[in-house]
């Protein structure tokens, strides 16, 4: 019977003196230049293992960004489906393996020409859409916390559960795969316990933002969109840690004048991120990620 093989990778790129270039690779097996992609492991999402193959078939680290689309084929009786994500290429060299016989880097006119199958077209068009260096914020909404009947202190002192302690691996490691460079957080103990670690990962602080907790939130909208977008304009890439009551319509007033289209209902689970991709102040694409 045919089964499904789920895949990620992504389109590696840097700038050299000022042009674009993205990373190609020759796979001597199947005597094709294609994108850098391979299998998810058990349990592993796309991104994680997006930012996986990346390193082991071309030898780059690399902070990953907006998501570029999905493409599927049959391999033999089965149906493979990849996704892929922008890679913006940070440091490493590449090695001859295997699977991987070379590199090329290479401008996206010459990548389109030079690609061995039609289905990489699409990604890459995709990825020239925008521009390639955008700025990355990841805003998430703390992990559970335990009970508010059941608390007896001040409820910006309330703690994550057990189960909440269980969503902070995965936020962490989105944080890592994405490249986290500062972390913000509404001042709750809830919110500083979920992204905490992240700055411990990277040495940063955890900057406090009053504007981010629902009590400031409410009647101070407009300020509370500016200070984000004040985040985003510093570029580089942001964790901001926020609340329920908040995100939702924060992200509805920073897609307002953008070309990003936001289901009729905004999700905000407890634990899941929205990354949040700007041009300067100006937010250009969107992706809202589960986390288990």
């Amino acid at each position: 019977m045919a089964g499904e093989i789920a895949a990620a990778g992504g389109v590696v790129w840097r700038l050299r003196d000022g042009v674009v270039e993205v990373a190609l690779v020759y796979r001597e097996r199947y005597g094709d230049w294609t994108l850098p992609k391979g299998k998810l492991e058990a349990d592993e999402s796309a991104r994680v293992a997006a930012h996986r193959e990346v390193r082991e078939e071309t030898g780059a680290r690399v902070a990953l960004g907006r998501f570029l689309g999905r493409t599927g084929y049959l391999l033999g009786a089965d149906h493979k489906v990849v996704d892929y994500f922008a890679a913006r290429y940070l440091d490493g060299e590449f090695v001859p393996s295997e699977e991987v016989a070379d590199l090329r880097w290479m401008p996206v006119p010459d990548a389109v020409a030079r690609l061995s199958h039609d289905r990489d077209l699409p990604v890459l068009a995709a990825f020239s859409a925008l521009p390639a260096d955008l700025t990355t914020v990841l805003l998430v909404r703390h992990a559970k916390a335990g009970s508010r009947a059941q608390w007896e202190d001040a409820d910006e002192l309330r703690p994550l559960s057990r189960n909440g302690e269980k969503q902070v691996p995965p936020v962490r490691e989105l944080a890592a795969v994405y490249g986290a460079e500062r972390v913000y957080s509404a001042p709750l103990v809830r919110c500083v316990e979920t992204v905490r670690p992240v700055a411990d990962d990277i040495g940063v602080p955890v900057v406090e933002e009053e504007l981010l907790a629902e009590r400031k939130y409410e009647g101070m909208a407009d300020a509370a969109t500016r200070r984000l977008a004040e985040i985003a304009a510093g570029g580089g890439v942001s964790v901001v840690c926020s609340q329920g009551g908040v995100i939702p319509d924060l992200v509805t007033r920073v897609a307002a004048d953008s070309p990003v289209s936001l289901p009729r209902r905004v999700e905000s689970k407890k634990g899941s991120v929205w990354a949040l991709f700007f041009a300067g102040t100006h937010l250009v694409a969107a992706d809202y990620i589960r986390v288990p």
